[in-house]
């Protein structure tokens, strides 16, 4: 694929063809020396359509996390595996998916380009990884690859696939807060060219140190191949996961900008510790305090993926298709812990006692939070055919790895949202009523068992059952995608291969919105946009070890890229008016581009892979407010940084997966932000006259210049584990998250003379909500009984630490688990 050393791990134990002679110049694509990463003294393997070179001959940072350090760490969701890689965060969200897998990759969202076995997976969900083989993870814009998206790089999930041996492999733990956990890996290889596997899963738990939460959810994953170890293969895979949660959102921040004491630049992070209200109360929030429904707040998951993959081998070069349908369901409500108006600190030193605040018995004292209930119910669906001819060629005394393919895929979006009452229509949020109703709960001390009762609006009295909204509330969002591309690692010499790519899509997507009030009849908005993207990068190799690279590549991120899925900040509208429809016309594809420069080694006779890079990452057409108040596309953001890796045996007895990486993010532009000046009015004889209009005037957005959310500036892992004698060995983790922000506000206002001069009004104020940095310890001793058993013990975050692991933009920050330990005992034979 060009830069990247990915692609499904289609048939792990077959060869391969061989695109480039093995030579001085390391090009080779055989499946024993193709894409290798040394981890726990193993050579790994990558194989793929798209991999034309080595990852030590890709000019550009890869990331390849192997199934024995997803074991070795305890992972069992993909997030958790992810979070041993350096330079990635999660986002958090209020709707589409809230909770789910929504990984950063270099400042970027990257929900939206995450691939199993190289096919687009962007539905909103949470990933198991009992049936994956290895993570891939690619840095630095990758359209490329993939296609739309990808600004920061790219995920690439290669799945378990049957072999050319016989296995099996079982796992069963157990731990504290009720960890169970049980999984199974079969191959069985029948003869005459046939194999067949099997993975699953069972799993179910609390989360340590947080109340009420629980998660359960188990998952099989069958697979059978056709002409193992021939030139003709055909692959059928299945996969299925079901997941049920009481999902967790986390601690509210204690303030907003109206009640945030002090002036100048203010940081207010999540309510967690000793608090003391605007009212006086002092109590102390502790980690495990939820402020969920378990009679209202619910998770249910289901993910089918159907794959067909046909191969045949004409020599040097190998015919491919690749076929996938996918279907996933997601239901929630969700609890956000909202604080909006002011309600956790509060916004006065006293409650009101007379008026219509007093009667209704408004709580204005703070020590509160709103139960505000996202909901959602939906589904995604898509169809994918890949062809892909890859294989090797020379031309004199040029070598050529190469890829050329197509695809063609579907893909469908539907969701609507749950009709409940959670006194979203009642101001302020918190008061007799709905307190009475819980609706809002104890800061200090709520109660998830509460007996919240569902009614037919915030003041209705008659109870209800929470249902769907009708079809008419539903938003379906489709797309179609026609691409080609073509890739080529070029071997001028023994010590310099030029490597290039290049990819194009053809993206129409269009949405039919829910009805609004009055209206009879649906309309579907489309758009459609051709993509060109490339790269190009040199490496030059000092010894047959040794690389040194540069790189340049592309990436663009169209309108309605994630189908309504995440956050889609450039989506196509909900109305069609005439302004809507020439914002729909007038619409940009956003443009990222990244140069990088980096340097690769495998040391101590190729068994430790170590990497540098240092990278800018630059994008363009952010939409944004103008300075005229229209939608405009000048918003800006830069990622500068460095990074380090390591991966491998340093000595026999020691083993390190990790490293280091170092961002400067920034949001170079972000627009403008509309202020009104207030009408200037005159009443006299009881008569009110308007001098002047409201005005409006547009002041530059207070995100510019500041750090990129969601994003920390520094991160560290490091994941090792230590043979000292026998069947011993200890392993250990330190994992650190720099400091994240989520949103920026700030007081500035408008003002204007009964002249109609309107003067900008300098903010006293800026607020940043933020989550601090953190470091985050683990351990593991496991003992090798014999070839057949093992045991293991591990623990989770040894110094309990109370961190946070995601933040939103306002409301909430997540907060992490805390120490577990659990205990495994596996068996193989």
């Amino acid at each position: 694929m060009g830069f990247i050393a990915t692609g499904p791990a289609a048939h792990a134990a077959d060869k391969d063809p061989v695109p480039a002679d093995i030579d001085s110049d390391g090009q080779d694509r055989t499946a024993e020396d193709s894409d290798q990463v040394v981890v726990t003294g193993e050579r790994r393997e990558l194989q793929g359509a798209k991999a034309t070179a080595t990852v030590e001959n890709t000019p550009r940072s890869v990331v390849i996390l192997p199934k024995d350090v997803i074991e070795q760490t305890g992972s069992t969701t993909l997030a958790d595996a992810l979070r041993t890689v350096p330079g990635i965060t999660f986002g958090a969200a209020e709707g589409g998916n809230p909770v789910g897998d929504r990984p950063f990759i270099r400042g970027f969202d990257s929900q939206g380009s995450t691939f199993v076995d190289g096919v687009r997976d962007s539905a909103a969900q949470t990933r198991d990884v009992f049936a994956v083989e290895q993570v891939q993870v690619v840095r630095g814009s990758d359209s490329t690859l993939g296609g739309r998206g990808s600004a920061g790089g790219s995920i690439n999930i290669i799945t378990k696939v049957p072999q050319l041996t016989d296995f099996v492999r079982a796992t069963a733990s157990f731990g504290t807060a009720d960890y169970k956990h049980a999984a199974i890996d079969v191959n069985q290889y029948l003869g005459d060219g046939i194999g067949v596997r099997i993975a699953a899963m069972w799993h179910d738990q609390d989360v340590a140190g947080r109340d009420a939460i629980w998660q359960r959810r188990w998952g099989i994953a069958p697979s059978f191949t056709i002409g193992l170890g021939t030139d003709t293969r055909l692959t059928a895979s299945y996969y299925y996961l079901e997941s049920h949660e009481l999902p967790d959102s986390g601690l509210p921040f204690l303030y907003t900008l109206a009640n945030a004491p002090g002036t100048g630049e203010i940081w207010t992070t999540p309510a967690l510790g000793t608090i003391r209200t605007a009212g006086g109360t002092v109590g102390k929030v502790e980690r495990d305090t939820f402020y969920g429904l378990k009679a209202r707040d619910f998770r249910d998951a289901t993910t089918h993926q159907a794959s067909l993959r046909f191969e045949h081998d004409f020599g040097g070069i190998t015919l491919r298709n690749t076929a996938r349908y996918s279907h996933n369901q997601q239901d929630y409500i969700f609890l956000l812990p909202d604080d909006s108006q002011g309600n956790v600190f509060g916004t006065a030193a006293t409650n009101p006692t007379t008026g219509a605040a007093g009667a209704r018995g408004d709580v204005l004292t703070g020590g509160y939070v709103w139960r505000r209930g996202n909901t959602r119910y939906g589904y995604t669906e898509a169809l994918t055919d890949q062809l892909d001819l890859f294989g090797g060629f020379d031309t004199g005394a040029i070598k050529h790895s190469f890829a050329v393919g197509a695809e063609v895929s579907w893909e469908k979006a539907r969701r609507g949202a749950f009709v409940s009452a959670s006194g979203s229509t009642v101001s302020p949020r918190c008061n007799a009523s709905t307190i009475a109703r819980y609706y809002c709960a104890s800061l200090f001390n709520p109660n998830p068992d509460d007996p919240w009762v569902n009614y037919a609006s915030d003041t209705s009295t008659v109870q209800t059952p929470i249902a769907k909204g009708p079809t008419t509330s539903e938003t379906q969002n489709e797309a179609k995608t026609l691409s080609a591309y073509a890739f080529d690692s070029i071997t001028l010499l023994p010590s310099l291969i030029l490597n290039l790519g290049a990819r194009f899509d053809h993206f129409t997507s269009k949405v039919t919105p829910a009805f609004a009030a009055g209206q009879t009849s649906a309309f579907t908005l489309e758009r459609t946009d051709d993509l060109f993207n490339w790269q190009a990068g040199l490496v030059f190799k000092p010894t047959r070890n040794t690389s040194l690279y540069a790189s340049y590549a592309t990436a663009a991120t169209p309108p309605n890229s994630l189908l309504g899925e995440g956050q889609e900040p450039n989506s196509l509208g909900t109305t069609n008016t005439a302004a809507a429809l020439a914002l729909l016309d007038g619409l940009k594809v956003e443009k990222t581009r990244s140069y990088e420069v980096g340097a690769k080694a495998s040391v101590f006779d190729e068994q430790l892979a170590l990497g540098i890079a240092a990278f800018q990452t630059d994008t363009d057409n952010a939409r944004a407010t103008g300075p005229t108040g229209a939608v405009e596309f000048i918003g800006k953001r830069r990622i500068r940084g460095v990074e380090a890796t390591f991966n491998g045996n340093v000595t026999s007895w020691l083993a390190l997966f990790g490293g280091y990486t170092r961002l400067d993010p920034k949001i170079v532009d972000g627009g403008f932000t509309v202020l009104t000046a207030p009408a200037i009015t005159r009443t006299a004889g009881g008569v009110t006259t308007t001098i002047q209009a409201a005005k409006t005037v547009l002041v530059p957005a207070v995100t510019t210049g500041r750090q990129a959310t969601q994003t920390a500036k520094d991160s560290f892992t490091l994941w090792a584990t230590v043979k000292p004698a026998g069947g011993l060995s200890i392993g250990g983790g330190a994992f650190y998250s720099g400091r994240q922000f989520g949103g920026y506000q700030d007081n500035r206002s408008a003002t204007q003379t009964a002249a109609g001069v309107v003067t900008v009004n300098p903010a006293t104020k800026v607020l940043s909500r933020t989550i601090p940095g953190y470091w985050r310890f683990d351990a593991r001793l496991a003992y090798q009984v014999n070839a057949h058993v093992d045991v293991s013990v591990n623990v989770n975050n040894l110094t309990d630490k109370a961190y946070f692991s995601q933040v939103y933009s306002s409301h909430y920050a997540t907060i992490a688990p805390g120490r577990s330990a659990f205990a495994t005992v596996g068996i193989k034979f």
